[in-house]
């Protein structure tokens, strides 16, 4: 792979390994309720719309809009196309959301259409999506309390299949005004004959003035238009997907990776050529098996392949394969490290390389051997599977003492999913990754943006934990800093059977989690108590407590909003907007 390999450096002094538990709290959390004259415009999905990629990007959609720029300033969608603010100042004085705009045509009329989505592209701009493949670009102007003059439209256009906007921001370089929008669609793939028969497709447009084109004209209104289209396909609807500040990169997180394969309407060559290597690819390069301590890895050779004309480099986290006058065999950064000095490799027969890798660290399997390679084949090991259906036939007679682990009785922050899902830097030049982290078992939480001048962070599970990610471009070396982390949040979420979001505050005093119905979950970061404690196993005295709420909210009716500011948590359903104060 031309990317570099990097690695999410944890920063150790954000980490506390005293912390012990959460002590649930009955202090009240005030909760105030607002009746809406319309009800949102829910969209559920169709009977066509039936795999899980469809669920997590439209069924499980955040329907309400938080303001970076404004504190306690929140948006959303009703039924009758209108677009509506709500702004907080005093909680017990809280007014009817305002509307700023209103959808010009009716998305009710449109057949096959996807909920309506909005995305504040800068401090007096906006983007908006109807639901149908119609993308407005809205100038907004100052939209603090004060501010009530409605939304001005300056761009409309049919972008074709419906889509919603994950991600936009404007930017001026060299005098033009730029808008990077990425759009997600969920279509049918005539191609794939494997799978569910859908793609994932991820458009990053640019739009510019016409000014900065040279084909504006004097005493006209200033008008917009699309510069430039490119598009992404991959197999799994993202995770994280964000343009950099100034429109130069793109990352994307998600459990199988993306590419570049069409830009302004035309494919890209290298686009066609991988994917028509990959049809004609009837066997895997290699093979490769692993217990819980080392791994083998069968490699097959040209013919009348020797020694001399082998070329072998291993590192601890690398691995590099050839043979001297044919393609490069093996090549790229390894799943986890290995120990090179107790590794080996030697011929099997004529036709084939047996190389053998000890783990540096054991235990942990493997999903993958290389990052991103897609020319393996994983063969069971025919003994680590005898000694897993072992231990099944032992935790079946409870008669022989205390059982080892049984796989069905671990809960689910205990488990790793079957794909290793990556993040991924793409530069806006070359269309090439440049960047790769292997986020392996790290469950991707949430999203957040912390401020408004830099790009969202991203909140994944590590061990127990959740770790708050906030991603700088501009340092190639250390490209994603660790700023946050919310003591055993990853294992509290797990056990939540009914989350259906999770947030925290900009200022990461506390995380929340809503269920689908009713109730929020409240996790605050450990704080000073006023009282002498003890802990009566230890002796030690406890100089802070961590605190979880619970509130059970006045409605019947699925959430289908969720957003934390750092005083208040916002929660939308259908009819209601419920406004929960949580800090002072």
């Amino acid at each position: 792979m031309a990317a570099s390999n990097c690695s999410l450096k944890i920063n150790r002094q954000l980490l506390d390994p005293n912390f012990e538990s959460y002590r649930l709290s009955l202090d009240p959390l005030p909760s105030y309720k607002i009746q809406l004259d319309a009800a949102v415009a829910e969209v559920k999905l169709e009977d066509h719309q039936y795999t899980l990629d469809h669920v997590r990007a439209f069924g499980m959609y955040n329907y309400l809009h938080l303001d970076p720029w404004y504190e306690d300033s929140i948006y959303f969608i009703d039924c009758m196309g209108r677009v509506l603010n709500l702004t907080v100042t005093l909680d017990t004085a809280l007014g009817k959301p305002r509307e700023v705009f209103c959808i010009p045509s009716d998305p009710n009329l449109c057949e096959s259409r996807l909920c309506a989505s909005l995305s504040l592209t800068s401090a007096t701009w906006a983007a908006l999506s109807d639901g149908t493949g119609r993308l407005y670009l809205l100038r907004t102007g100052r939209r603090d309390e004060g501010a009530l003059s409605r939304w001005e439209l300056l761009f409309s256009e049919n972008m074709g299949e419906p889509f919603i906007i994950v991600h936009s921001l404007s930017h001026v370089h060299a005098g033009v005004e730029s808008v990077e929008l990425l759009l997600l669609r969920i279509q049918k793939d005539q191609l794939e004959a494997k799978g569910s028969g859908f793609s994932v497709f991820l458009e990053w447009l640019t739009i510019t003035n016409a000014r900065g084109h040279g084909t504006f004209k004097g005493g006209e209104e200033q008008r917009y238009k699309v510069r430039k289209r490119r598009l992404l396909q991959g197999k799994s609807v993202p995770d994280y997907a964000a343009v950099e500040p100034q429109g130069q990169g793109l990352m994307v997180a998600s459990e199988k990776p993306f590419r570049f394969t069409h830009v302004d309407g035309e494919p890209l060559e290298n686009s066609a050529s991988e994917a028509m290597e990959l049809d004609e690819k009837t066997e895997p390069v290699y093979f490769w098996q692993q217990t819980t301590e080392d791994i083998t890895v069968t490699v097959r050779l040209p013919a009348d392949t020797t020694k001399d004309v082998v070329d072998f480099r291993l590192s601890p986290d690398s691995l590099t394969l050839g043979v001297q006058g044919h393609a490069t065999l093996l090549e790229g950064q390894l799943h986890a490290l290995v120990d090179p000095t107790a590794s080996t490799w030697n011929f099997q027969g004529d036709q084939s390389l047996e190389v053998f890798l000890q783990k540096k660290t054991k235990g942990p399997m493997w999903p993958q051997l290389l990052i991103g390679d897609r020319v393996e084949e994983f063969v069971m090991n025919e003994r680590l599977t005898e000694e897993c259906i072992s231990a099944v036939e032992v935790n079946d007679n409870t008669e022989k003492g205390k059982p080892p682990c049984n796989a069905q009785e671990l809960e689910d922050c205990d488990t790793f999913p079957g794909d290793s899902s990556s993040l991924m830097r793409f530069d806006e030049k070359t269309l090439k990754p440049t960047h790769v982290v292997n986020l392996g078992s790290h469950q991707f939480l949430f999203t957040l943006a912390v401020s408004p001048s830099e790009m969202p962070c991203f909140c994944l599970r590590h061990d127990v934990d959740a770790l708050l990610w906030q991603p700088y471009p501009d340092q190639t070396d250390s490209m994603w800093e660790h700023i946050a982390t919310f003591n055993a949040l990853g294992y509290v979420q797990a056990s939540k059977r009914d989350k259906k979001f999770s947030t925290c505050a900009p200022n990461f005093s506390y995380a929340a989690l809503g269920e689908c119905l009713r109730r929020v979950f409240i996790y605050r970061q450990p704080s000073p108590v006023d009282t002498v404690l003890f802990n009566r196993k230890q002796g030690r005295q406890v100089g802070q407590v961590a605190k979880q709420q619970v509130s059970s909210l006045d409605s019947n009716e699925t959430v289908l909003g969720f957003r934390a500011t750092n005083e208040r948590l916002f929660v939308l359903t259908s009819n209601n907007v419920f406004v929960l104060k949580v800090n002072n």
